[in-house]
């Protein structure tokens, strides 16, 4: 086994540009996307990022990286360990 790869699966990172462009590593899963908020399942816990006229400008599934452009409002991170708050907020967002 590869463990600088497993490493790297771990890593989780975020960048954000003059509030235009968010660059993470570390997701593992887009939940759901709109032009108003992105809801990603990354390896630090759920992140929602909030903003105006979002939009995926790239996406590299294999190294868990996503670009995202527009304005960005805000990002928020929710604890995986926290079911009960997790289902709350995934149920709010669905409703």
């Amino acid at each position: 086994m590869d463990k600088s790869r497993d490493i790297q699966v771990l890593t989780h990172n975020v960048q954000l540009i003059d509030r235009k462009t968010i660059q993470m590593n570390g997701i593992k899963k887009i939940e759901s996307f709109n032009k108003e908020e992105f809801f990603l399942q990354s390896v630090m816990g759920y992140i929602l990022v909030k903003g105006e006229e979002l939009e995926l400008a790239k996406l590299d599934t294999s190294g868990g990286n996503i670009y995202i452009k527009g304005k960005i409002d805000s990002i928020t991170y929710f604890d995986e360990d926290k079911k009960k708050n997790k289902e709350s907020l995934i149920s709010r967002l669905f409703k």
